[in-house]
């Protein structure tokens, strides 16, 4: 049965990915984008399925209650995905507030419209929540993160998405609300807003630039390549167990000073450049407050109860992203100068 879906916040990196995803593999379906298009929305993201019947962008703000309350009314949406947040550590040092209100007070405004919208009559209805794996803390040099892993965020970013995913079980348990949740780790490829380490680093080496590294660049992450996350959420979606948890990891773990070393070697062979000549950018500067050693993910359950895996290895999904950068330049300069916000401006409001 055809299905009207609403995806918050995919104009965004992870987010555009999956509105196209859905699209284009759920051709009877209607996609709803809902974005406010902050700094990291970006519709030059999804021009290639802009124009899709089963496809409509809306601009709003989750944090207003009432916009959201109405949206619901109108458009009588079967499912949620719930990708809209402030996602950048950094960011939620300098500004925790901003955090708070997006990621927590947004998400409860969605819960309460899907609540009341739906009626208590949940058939056919889910809210799924997409969340990280940075809520579980930080890992020591062994072990995994799975789904009873006990919380304890670091940052105000994974604290509020700690709160977040703990008002979504809350409404399942308290209200019946049908919801499952995903812990990805750190998503890589293209569309990217380059604040984060790998669209940054390329493009501080196309640019000759210094790559200041935290500490002593020590800090392990697993890298999941988006697309496939983007594929993971399309399982969890349509196969998940309501109420349950899937973690989303890709099998890749990198030290910090180690992936930005390949992404040099990666970087000078495409470029023609001498090797090593790259590396001579890395710098280290002082590193994060709460600054999480190591993150890791158990993605077992979803392998083995719903059949996903990762389709790549990092290195393949590395060059792939490299490819794409180097093959965008112009989408990457105008995101980086913010030339990309004149696009919706003549898209829907100079029309």
């Amino acid at each position: 049965m055809a299905k009207h879906i609403l995806i918050t916040g995919g104009a965004g990196f992870i987010g555009s990915h999956v509105v196209r995803h859905f699209v284009n593999q759920h051709p009877d379906y209607q996609i709803t984008n809902l974005d406010k298009l902050t700094y990291a929305g970006n519709l030059e993201n999804l021009i290639d399925v802009e124009n899709h019947p089963n496809y409509q962008f809306i601009k709003g703000d989750i944090n207003d209650d009432r916009f959201i309350l109405k949206l619901f009314e109108e458009h009588q949406f079967d499912g949620v995905i719930h990708l809209a947040a402030e996602s950048h550590v950094d960011r939620s040092i300098a500004s925790p507030n901003e955090f708070v209100l997006t990621n927590v007070l947004g998400t409860v405004n969605l819960l309460n419209a899907a609540r009341h919208i739906w009626h208590e009559n949940y058939t056919g209805k889910l809210f799924y929540h997409v969340s990280t794996d940075e809520v579980y803390g930080s890992l020591g040099d062994e072990g995994y993160f799975t789904e009873e892993t006990c919380y304890d965020p670091h940052s105000p970013y994974s604290a509020s998405k700690a709160s977040s995913d703990h008002f979504v079980r809350a409404y399942h348990d308290t209200f019946g609300l049908p919801m499952v949740i995903s812990n990805c780790s750190n998503n890589y490829g293209s569309f990217q807003f380059p604040e984060k380490l790998i669209p940054l680093f390329i493009n501080n080496i196309r640019n000759n630039k210094s790559l200041p590294v935290y500490g002593k660049g020590e800090n392990v992450r697993d890298w999941l390549w988006v697309v496939d996350h983007a594929r993971a959420i399309d399982v969890i979606y349509h196969k998940g167990k309501i109420g349950e948890t899937y973690n989303v990891g890709g099998n890749n773990e990198w030290k910090n000073i180690d992936l930005v070393k390949v992404m040099c070697k990666v970087m000078d062979r495409k470029l023609g450049r001498r090797q090593g000549e790259s590396e001579k950018l890395i710098t280290f500067v002082k590193d994060r407050a709460g600054h999480d050693q190591r993150y890791a993910i158990d993605s077992t359950k979803l392998q083995e109860e719903l059949g996903w895996k990762p389709s790549v290895d990092f290195e393949q999904g590395l060059d792939k992203t490299v490819d794409w950068y180097l093959q965008n330049q112009e989408w990457l300069d105008n995101v980086t100068s913010g030339e990309y916000q004149k696009y919706y401006r003549q898209q829907y409001e100079d029309r």
